[in-house]
C-alpha cells in the first residue's frame, strides 16, 4: 500500500466529502439515541498543510484554502458552515487539516461511539496519536470490507459507514459494490456514504448499475468535477454513493453543489451531478 492521504489532504475531494460527512453526522445528532460511526478506510486523522507532502502537490490550495473569504448564499452558506467552523478548531492559521477520523470524533456526543480502521502501520501509528483509543473510540486494523462486513449492524442500529479507499486495487469498485449489497441485506436502515474518484467511466457505469441493485431503497449519487475528466495526472474529479441520506441532504447539495463548483473551478470548467438512483 503506497497510498499517502498527506499528499492530497484539503483538496477539493476533501472539501465536498468532508461537508457532507458532517451535514450526515449532524442530523445523526438530532435525535436522543446513540449512534456509531464506523470509517473503514480511516487514515492518520490530521494533516499538515505545511509538510513537504502538502508542499509537492499543492492541492490544498485549489480546495481548502479557497474558501477563505468565499462568499456563498445564505442557503449554500447554510450548509458549509459547520465546516469551516469544524477546520478553525484544529488550528489558528488554517495549516492543520482534519481528516474523518478527527471530524467524526469532534462530532461524536458523550453516548456515541466511532471505529476508525487502518492497515497502514506508519499511518496507524500518526492514527493513534490523534485520536487516541478511549470509551468511545475503537481503532482497528483490518482488512477494510471485512472490517466493513464484521461491525454491522452496530448495537446502537444507528449510525453511518464511511468507506473511502485509496484505490489502489483494479478490484475496488467491486468491492466496494459487494459491500453495499451485503450491508443492504444486514442493516437496510443504516448510512453508507462511499468515495470514488471519476477517472474511468466504464468502471464507474458498472458500480453506479450495481449499486442501483444493492437492494438500498434510497440511494443518492453525487459528483463534482472540478476539470475535464483525465484518467492519467491529478485528480479532478470525485463522487459519493449515499445509501438512506439525510432527507434534507439533496437539497442542500442542490444549494451548494453549483456555487462551490465554481470557486473549485480548474480553467473554468467545473460541473456537477446530483442525482436519485433509488428513491426518494
Amino acid at each position: 500500500m503506497n497510498y499517502r492521504h498527506s499528499f492530497h489532504a484539503g483538496n477539493f475531494a476533501d472539501v465536498l466529502k468532508h461537508i457532507v460527512l458532517l451535514r450526515i453526522l449532524a442530523h445523526l445528532g438530532l435525535k436522543p439515541a446513540p449512534f456509531r460511526v464506523i470509517d473503514t478506510h480511516a487514515g492518520a486523522g490530521l494533516y499538515s498543510l505545511s509538510s513537504s507532502e502538502a508542499a509537492r502537490t499543492g492541492e490544498w490550495q485549489g480546495g481548502v484554502a479557497r474558501l477563505k473569504g468565499a462568499n456563498f448564499s445564505a442557503a449554500a452558506e447554510a450548509v458549509i458552515s459547520p465546516y469551516r467552523e469544524a477546520i478553525a478548531a484544529f488550528s489558528d492559521d488554517g495549516m492543520v487539516y482534519p481528516g474523518s477520523p478527527a471530524l467524526i470524533r469532534r462530532a461524536l456526543r458523550e453516548r456515541d461511539h466511532a471505529v476508525f480502521n487502518e492497515c497502514h502501520p506508519e499511518t496507524l501509528d500518526a492514527l493513534r496519536e490523534a485520536v487516541p483509543v478511549g470509551a468511545r473510540i475503537g481503532i482497528t486494523e483490518l482488512d477494510a470490507y471485512i472490517a466493513w462486513k464484521a461491525q454491522v449492524p452496530p448495537v446502537e442500529r444507528r449510525g453511518l459507514v464511511l468507506v473511502d479507499p485509496p484505490f489502489e486495487k483494479p478490484d475496488e469498485f467491486s468491492s466496494m459494490a459487494a459491500g453495499l449489497e451485503i450491508m443492504a441485506r444486514k442493516w437496510a436502515n443504516g448510512v453508507a456514504m462511499l468515495w470514488f474518484p471519476v477517472k474511468n467511466a466504464q468502471m464507474l457505469h458498472a458500480f453506479e448499475a450495481r449499486s442501483a441493485l444493492s437492494g438500498f431503497e434510497k440511494l443518492l449519487w453525487v459528483e463534482l468535477h472540478v476539470d475535464d475528466i483525465q484518467a492519467e495526472g491529478p485528480l479532478s474529479g470525485c463522487g459519493l454513493l449515499i445509501a438512506n441520506p439525510p432527507w434534507t441532504l439533496h437539497d442542500e447539495l442542490a444549494a451548494l453543489l453549483p456555487e462551490l463548483s465554481v470557486l473549485l473551478a480548474r480553467n473554468a470548467r467545473a460541473r456537477w451531478r446530483l442525482d436519485w438512483l433509488r428513491g426518494p
